[in-house]
């Protein structure tokens, strides 16, 4: 089973009475946005489709788990769709969050003289097939008339279209044909699983199915591959290509819309990042705050070049860096030459500081990720948590120029905040809107950079980087204080690919085209370093506690010096998730 634990169906008899869920809504209420083309109008046109995303549902059958916070629930369209709009597969998501979620329904805007040249883009299955049922015993449900067990059912589509999503039911009866809508092949894209939702298992006969939310396999600034918020389900595990999501029997939607006209123009991005900006708190014992670029470069940064004694002095807004190419590591930044100026530069200067945004499409232009860019001239020591013992490292993580982000994804259709991601380090992690800290009155979120290394996160506390089940590994303090950045009024709009379609071009700042290194090299003598900590633990503890140091992050023993925003690949791809 790959390490994932079975889930078991409780009889029906245990089945709690069912609550009507609690839908989510921002603390706030959404503004008016500027006006434009296509954003936040409640529809997008993809090309030969129009869809619109749903996020009224009507509750249809419960997984019910023994494990608390395990159960899962399968949702449709409420009500009747607008006219010509169909349904192309269910809902679902874990009961132990609000109902906060959404399906694309959609409908053909091939004209009729398009269409005696081409099939519809939209057609009925030919067929359903039975994937998988929470009882096969088709006798026991008609004696007990339950109407309790759940069927799950893969639209089977006619050549040359393809399955959006399943379609689940409370009785044995295949769905009528026209309750979802297969897409014509051209106009989707592939998906991949991705998060295993739950494991459910059928009684008595035991039979597992695994199911995933899907996501389009590529997410890049430029992938057309649109969720439609389905979900895809099987009763087995497959290792290997299978089994990451590739040849998955179902598909995503594709925007064939060259234009992008959803996304947000020039005012309204303006409009998103005072509304939705967060505001990014630094603990109150840091020493190593952010600066703008602008400051570190007056105050007497330099470039050096590989193989030359010869440093310069680099120009306030980085015209004099070397532009464009690739990091071939003949280049590297480097804070001034003089101690004293040095040690000052070091701790920046946060009045000056502020956030530098990337907007870029996300989804294949159904949403919008504002990237926020925050610059630190300087990486502080780590600390290494060992149990209860806290051992301040004397120079391991410390490196010149510190680059780090959290990226707002925001809904095309409504112009409403979704998530963020908050990067931490080598990775990070997307957290749903419903489980951010605002503040209060707004719809802002709190972003806490953690003490030294200004990592991400969403709420204050300790976050341990290494083997948390073991106590030990590097620490990530994060809490509230007077040291922040507002990023809905200290920001700067650095780039905006998408814009040029309509000849509205964000200059890009020249420091941004420099694609070397931000640092020079550096090699921490972390085995120096650990030999040192470990004669101060008894020789009993020495063996086990070197073993678990060696799982400690790679970048202990050095790192090359950080790229910029640009290098990132993050930049023209999709955050790690």
């Amino acid at each position: 089973m790959l390490g994932y634990k079975c889930l078991h169906w409780n009889n029906v008899t245990d089945l709690a009475p069912l609550k009507d869920p609690v839908t989510f809504s921002l603390p706030s209420p959404i503004p008016q946005w500027p006006p434009g083309q296509g954003f936040g109008s409640g529809t997008i046109n993809l090309g030969k489709l129009e869809v619109i995303k749903i996020t009224n549902f009507e509750f249809i059958w419960r997984y019910r788990s023994t494990e608390k916070n395990k159960s899962i629930s399968f949702y449709k369209p409420k009500g009747l769709l607008p006219t010509n709009f169909h349904c192309l597969g269910h809902y679902c998501q874990s009961d132990s969050h609000p109902l906060r979620g959404y399906v694309l329904v959609a409908r053909d805007l091939v004209d009729s003289l398009e269409q005696e040249e081409q099939k519809p883009a939209l057609v009925e299955p030919v067929d359903f097939t039975l994937v998988w049922s929470s009882n096969d015993s088709a006798e026991e449900e008609r004696i007990n008339n339950t109407n309790g067990r759940g069927y799950f059912w893969l639209p089977q589509p006619p050549e040359g279209y393809r399955s959006i999503g399943f379609v689940v039911t409370k009785t044995s009866a295949k769905p009528e044909l026209n309750v979802v809508r297969c897409v014509r092949s051209d106009l989707t894209d592939e998906c991949e699983t991705h998060n295993v939702i739950v494991t459910a298992v059928s009684e008595p006969l035991g039979v597992p199915l695994f199911i995933w939310s899907i996501r389009p396999s590529d997410r890049g600034m430029w992938g057309r591959g649109v969720s439609p918020g389905t979900f895809f389900c099987r009763t087995r595990l497959v290792a290997g290509r299978e089994g990451l999501g590739i040849g998955i029997g179902i598909a995503c939607l594709k925007n064939l819309d060259s234009g992008l006209h959803a996304m947000p123009n020039v005012d309204q991005i303006q409009a998103l990042i005072q509304h939705y900006g967060p505001t990014l708190v630094f603990h109150p014992g840091e020493i190593y705050l952010p600066s703008s670029v602008s400051w570190f470069f007056k105050n007497g940064a330099v470039l050096c070049e590989k193989g030359n004694p010869i440093y310069q002095l680099i120009e306030e807004n980085g015209s004099n860096l070397p532009p464009g190419g690739s990091n071939d590591k003949q280049f590297w930044i480097d804070l001034p030459c003089d101690d004293q100026q040095r040690d000052f530069v070091k701790l920046g200067n946060l009045e000056s500081s502020k956030l530098y945004i990337h907007v870029k499409p996300a989804l294949g232009g159904t949403f919008t990720d504002l990237v926020f860019w925050i610059f630190c001239p300087f990486n502080g020591p780590a600390t290494l948590k060992l149990g209860l013992v806290d051992v301040s490292l004397i120079s391991i993580g410390q490196h010149v120029c510190d680059w780090e982000h959290f990226t707002l994804r925001i809904s095309n259709f409504s112009g409403e905040l979704y998530s963020i991601y908050f990067s931490q380090h080598s990775g990070g992690e997307w957290i749903e809107a419903y489980d951010l800290e605002f503040i209060p009155g707004s719809n802002k979120a709190v972003v806490y950079s953690s003490k030294h290394g200004h990592a991400s996160f969403p709420k204050a506390g300790t976050y341990l980087q290494g083997s948390t089940m073991l106590g030990v590994g590097i620490r990530n303090d994060t809490a509230s204080s007077d040291l922040l950045v507002d990023s809905s009024s200290k920001y700067e709009i650095v780039a905006a690919e998408y814009l040029n379609r309509d000849g509205v071009v964000v200059a890009e700042t020249p420091w941004l085209q420099y694609m070397r290194e931000w640092g020079p090299k550096v090699v921490y003598d972390s085995r120096e370093e650990i030999e040192r900590l470990m004669t101060r633990f008894p020789r009993t503890v020495r063996v086990s506690l070197a073993n678990v140091l060696r799982k400690l992050p790679v970048e202990l023993s050095g790192e090359e010096g950080p790229t910029g925003p640009k290098e990132k690949n993050n930049w023209y791809g999709d955050e790690r998730w």
